[in-house]
């Protein structure tokens, strides 16, 4: 495993050094023979990295499996065919991607094969001369280049693009629905993505068949191995795809108001004619047809193809197509269009525990990254409601993170919504799957579906056609993941209490979950989601377990489930998710309860007893008869659990209870805000972060921009700044300027917004940090909390 140092921001290994003179922290055997490969820090290189070739099929098929044995073994190793250094796991790439100073991108279009004399000869005399673009280009010219490019990109301009992608992938559908078979990728993935592209930027449609020739060849050309043979044609196909650029760059020009993004950048260019430049418009015309199109029909070819290996999570969005945003980020994940990008180191760097040199270049295999057990848990499964599904670097990371990443989103999800409508019965036909050979980008050449055509949903029911599932443009939110249930049995445990035990519908195993997680419940038709602690036995993996108070003055989630949830019907959760752990190496804990606030300790508490902490139990209510599972308590604590009803004139002293400050002692409590905050003010004299509590609710509002101020937002990763106006959150503002950002709640409960924090003090709004992480200023949650000052930097 590996860290980032702090101090150079570049990565590090955790891992002990081996015996070794060059610093090399793996094992590489005996010692070398003196005929053995050396890297160029003198470092033996091992069989298994000597063998190591990204052209051979092996690579092709599945990147991240071809280099499991790097990622658990020898995470950065030589590679002597490809003459690079190749990094393997997810810290150390985020980390190369993170500095863009250190880890230069003016490799990545560099020709990976060097090309014969011949080859070479042909591309000058078409004039080739692909300059620097936004994927390759060197600060100080790069950051003000994307910055004044940006606009076109964010979400508020890509919602003009959605209804031609809708129309488009229903007309490409049309062609073929009632064949009963089609290669998706030749009859709809490759000509709709291109479609798309030239329509984005503003290029005619030209031959796209040659256009398409056109954009593999300059795949082979630069991140391929194309024989000597081949160089030429290739070449030839590179040349004149050069020259078709320069042709329709200078038919723009004399309509620079029409639309499309390089219309936007020649309207730019009058104001930044050193910034926007002759030459970059012309590379950035080429460069931008392939990068617009030729990745994202990649991707969702890659998708299609995951999806319909496995049936049953297909059968599953075709059911439930709000799965489908979450669906599209694990599919980028678990099997993305880009395979791996290139770096220079420009200076003297330890990466993985292994010093690299000046000069050295770098394969950084993102795909493996993507399936990295230290990030991902269960990393080659696939799990359409995996929470951290879209930290996949398949898009990169920081300042050359992908411009159009959330365009090929759009289009991905609008084509799984028109496939899973119009499609559902469709399967993988019998084939073998080839790729274009080369380090960088895949997906499959065809992709064979096949299905019967009388069982298509629109022959019985036309409706089929008529709805649209609404597109997350941008990094999908925690709505978008949920999971059906089975309501197995509703129980009154009081006369305003019930508890629900839910099921999966398939009789599957629930997912795992910790004391203190809880779960988000969709009411029905409602709108409306409520969050509810589990309160049952976390070794029991058959069910869920949560009790709902009815609450007349709420917000209307726990009236909705005591009267319309019963035994055998169907809700859907988010989560479990878990801000309120226990920590399982205390030696003493206080659990303190007030009212439905016994769901979460409840749990805690039984963990408590299985592990043999030392703890008291205090649970306050009303009456007994109001105290939910209060029976059950009393049987497994026994004279631990103290009661205080409220009827039998018994009143919590908290301060007794607490007692003398003790270090070695946690509290835990969830109830009433006044509870609470009568503990934090008896809490006050003891060590930092003794008192851990759980809110059901918060007190964020709307803002009022009479109240607030607004701040700019610098995002060092990405290299920009943002302005927070005095009405908008932050978390609105990240998304504006097309920044992912993770998000539940909302109103400062869940904990999933959090960014970190480099400079600048926070107004803390939320109720999910501690009081030493809000005193530590190194993190926040961007839905509510805001900058105290005029300034924030983050590690966005």
């Amino acid at each position: 495993m590996s860290q980032v140092n702090p101090e150079t921001n570049t990565p590090e290994s955790t891992a002990p050094a081996a015996a070794s003179t060059q610093g090399c922290p793996f094992p590489h055997g005996q010692a070398a023979a003196p005929s053995a490969a050396h890297a160029p820090n003198g470092c033996p290189v091992s069989a298994r990295a000597a063998d190591f070739d990204p052209f051979e099929d092996g690579y092709q098929q599945d990147p991240p499996e071809y280099v499991r044995w790097a990622r658990e073994q020898e995470p950065v190793f030589y590679s002597p065919k490809l003459g690079y250094w190749v990094v393997t796991r997810y810290d150390d790439i985020k980390a190369i991607f993170r500095d863009n100073i250190t880890f230069s991108p003016s490799i990545a279009l560099e020709k990976i094969t060097p090309t014969g004399p011949e080859a070479n000869a042909v591309l000058a005399s078409y004039g080739f001369a692909l300059n620097r673009t936004l994927v390759n280009e060197d600060e100080p010219a790069h950051m003000p280049r994307r910055r004044v490019l940006m606009e076109p990109f964010t979400p508020e301009e890509l919602k003009h693009h959605e209804p031609m992608v809708r129309r488009l992938a229903r007309e490409y559908v049309d062609r073929f629905i009632n064949d009963g078979r089609a290669d998706l990728v030749d009859q709809i993935l490759w000509e709709v993505p291109l479609t798309v592209a030239l329509h984005f930027l503003g290029v005619p449609e030209e031959d796209m068949d040659m256009l398409r020739k056109y954009s593999i060849a300059h795949t082979v050309n630069t991140w391929g191995r194309p024989k000597p043979e081949e160089q030429v044609a290739v070449a030839h196909a590179v040349g004149n795809f050069w020259q078709l650029a320069g042709k329709i760059l200078d038919k723009m020009r004399q309509n620079p108001d029409a639309p499309g993004w390089m219309q936007y950048g020649l309207r730019k260019q009058k104001d930044h004619p050193d910034v926007v430049t002759d030459s970059y418009l012309h590379s950035m015309m080429m460069a931008g047809i392939v990068a617009a199109h030729e990745t994202t029909a990649n991707a969702t070819a890659n998708a299609i193809k995951l999806l319909l290996q496995h049936p049953d999570v297909w059968r599953e969005i075709c059911e439930d197509r709000s799965l489908i945003p979450n669906a599209v980020e694990e599919c980028l994940r678990h099997n993305g269009s880009v395979a791996a990008w290139r770096r220079l180191a420009t200076k003297d760097v330890r990466i993985g525990g292994v010093d690299i040199a000046a000069g050295a270049k770098l394969l950084i295999v993102t795909s493996s990254a993507n399936h990295d057990e230290g990030h991902f848990a269960d990393a080659d499964l696939f799990d359409i409601r995996r929470e951290n599904a879209s930290d996949q670097l398949t898009f990169g990371y920081g300042a050359h993170q992908c411009m159009g990443k959330n365009l090929a989103r759009m289009e991905m999800q609008i084509f799984l919504d028109e496939f899973t409508r119009r499609l559902p019965h469709m399967r993988l036909a019998v084939q073998s799957f080839t790729y274009v050979p080369n380090t960088s980008f895949r997906g499959p050449e065809h992709v064979w579906v096949e299905w019967d055509p009388s069982e298509n949903p629109e022959r019985t029911d036309p409706s089929v056609l008529e709805g649209e599932t609404p597109v997350r443009i941008g990094e999908p939110s925690g709505h978008a993941v949920n999971r059906p249930v089975v309501v197995e049995s509703v129980t009154a445990v009081t006369p305003d209490i019930v508890k629900l035990r839910l099921t999966a519908p398939d009789g599957r195993a629930m997912p795992r979950w910790a004391p203190g997680s809880h779960i988000d419940v969709e009411c029905g038709d409602t709108g409306l989601s409520r969050q509810y602690s589990l309160c049952g036995d976390p070794d029991d993996a058959c069910a869920f377990e949560i009790a709902v108070l009815r609450e007349l003055d709420g917000r209307g989630g726990s009236a909705w489930i005591h009267s319309h949830v019963k035994s055998g019907d169907r809700l859907r959760i988010r989560g479990p998710r878990n801000h309120f752990r226990l920590d399982e190496t205390i030696e003493r804990a206080i659990f303190i309860a007030g009212g439905i606030g016994i769901t979460p300790v409840s749990a805690m508490a039984r963990r408590a007893k299985a592990l043999g902490i030392d703890y008291t139990f205090h649970y306050s209510g009303r009456s007994r008869k109001s105290m939910a599972l209060l029976d059950d308590l009393i049987a497994l604590h026994g004279d631990r659990l103290q009661v205080w009803a409220k009827d039998e004139g018994r009143r919590a002293d908290y301060a007794a209870i607490l007692g003398t400050p003790d270090a070695s002692t946690q509290v835990y409590a969830c109830g009433p805000r006044r509870m609470l905050d009568a503990l934090a003010e008896c809490c006050a004299a003891w060590p930092d972060d003794t008192l851990r509590v759980e809110h059901f609710q918060s007190t964020l509002g709307t803002l009022d921009p009479n109240k607030e101020h607004a701040f700019e937002v610098a995002l060092k990763d990405s290299g920009i700044t943002v302005m927070v106006p005095a009405g908008q959150t932050l978390l609105h503002a990240l998304r504006a300027a097309n920044i992912d950002v993770q998000s539940d709640c909302e109103e400062g409960l869940c904990g999933s917004c959090e960014v970190r924090v480099l400079e600048g003090d926070v107004d803390h709004r939320d109720v999910v940090l501690t009081r030493a992480e809000r005193d530590a200023n190194t993190k926040m949650m961007s839905c509510c909390s805001r900058a105290c000052g005029k300034r924030l930097v983050l590690e966005l």
